[in-house]
This record gives C-alpha cells, structure tokens and sequence, in this order.
C-alpha cells in the first residue's frame, strides 16, 4: 500500500495564515475597523491616539443619523484625487494596518455629521449657535470654551452628501475649510467607511461617543 503523503508544517503553517488573513479581510470589509487618530480635531470626544472602532454594518441596517461620529474617505473631495492606481502590495498593507490599528492613510478623517441630505446648515443664529432647518443645535460635545463656528456658512445639503465638523471646531479642518470646493465642503455619502461606535485603547478611555441625542 502507497504511504500517504505528509504535509508539510510550513504548507499547513501558512494554510491557517492563509486563513486568518481571509477571516480578518472579510471582517474588515463587512462588519468593522480599527483606527488610531493622529490629529486633535475631535478632542475632546476623541483624542490624539485612541483607538476606535468603526462600525461597517451601522450603515447596512440603518441610516447615517445627525450627531454620529463617522470615518470617511476624503479623497478626491477633501484631498486631491490620487495620482493613480492603488498597488496590490499597497492595498494589502493598508489593510492589515487598518485591522491593528495604525494610520492607514492621509484620506481617512473623522469628523461628525452635522447636516444630512436637504438640510439648511446656517452658522450662526443670534445666539452664536448652529441651526439646522431653523432649530438650534445644543452642541454638548464641542470643545469646552470654543464657540460653535467661527466661520459663517449658510449651505443646502445637496442629495446623497452630508456636512461634517470636528469637535475642536478651532482646529478642524472640516466641510467650513471647503467651502469652495466642488460640493461645497459636503461629503458624498458613499464616501463614509462607518460609524465610529467607541474607543477601545487607552483602557482608561474605553466606551462609547456623545452623539448628542440628549439635546
């Protein structure tokens, strides 16, 4: 009788390698992200260096609400478009940078969605607050001491876009920073990557963000 043939450790090694580079794919595509924040521009809801996680399905199962925290891709709209192709090698390392939380790229920014499709976005109303659709937002979540907006803007949402802002509204450079561009600082919405659904490091941070549901 013929001896059956062995496998090899280093076949079977990279066989469940395979795998988990599958499974982890496959969860990053369809169900949730990690990203650690570079910048201050969401202080104090996030700060330089957390990690949070980024919710694929949010979106799926539901719509982009006013108040979320969100992780879009700005390329082409608050960046210039890129100069070409993405590389294999390239996509690949993004990718497992995103799972294990390393900046993946300087097109990627959190901001919060303040106005959705069709909404009249005004800084500011006589109190120096933000309205939308003539209703003041009691922004619970901005940067102690700073004011609403510093810049004015009276702006309609246009269809499948939305108008973002950071929480450091004095260093974020967000939809007001835009205004001139194509769009006018809005954000297509098949741009978002999801919905930032809290921060998991430092433990000392660990939980969920103020959406502002409470106003």
């Amino acid at each position: 009788m013929p001896e059956r043939s062995q496998v090899s450790p280093f076949r079977r090694a990279a066989v469940a390698l395979l795998a988990v580079a599958v499974t982890i794919a496959l969860v990053r595509a369809f169900i949730m992200q990690s990203f650690v924040v570079p910048t201050g521009s969401m202080e104090p809801t996030v700060q330089i260096g957390d990690r949070v996680v980024v919710s694929r399905l949010s979106y799926v199962i539901g719509d982009i609400q006013r108040g979320d925290v969100i992780v879009f891709n700005g390329s082409g709209v608050f960046d210039p478009l890129d100069d070409g192709p993405d590389t294999l090698l390239g996509g690949i390392g993004r990718a497992l940078a995103a799972v294990f939380s390393m900046p993946v790229g300087s097109t990627d920014y959190v901001k919060r969605v303040i106005g959705l499709p069709g909404d009249h976005v005004v800084c500011c109303d006589a109190d120096g607050r933000i309205t939308v659709n003539g209703e003041a937002l009691d922004e619970t979540y901005v940067a102690e001491g700073e004011a609403p907006s510093t810049t004015a803007f009276d702006v309609e949402v246009p269809e499948d876009r939305l108008w973002v802002m950071g929480d450091h509204r004095s260093d974020s450079a967000d939809s007001r920073a835009h205004l001139g561009s194509p769009g006018g600082g809005t954000v297509p919405t098949d741009r978002v990557v999801g919905k930032v659904v809290g921060i998991y490091w430092p433990m000392s941070r660990i939980g969920g963000l103020d959406d502002g549901s409470d106003r």
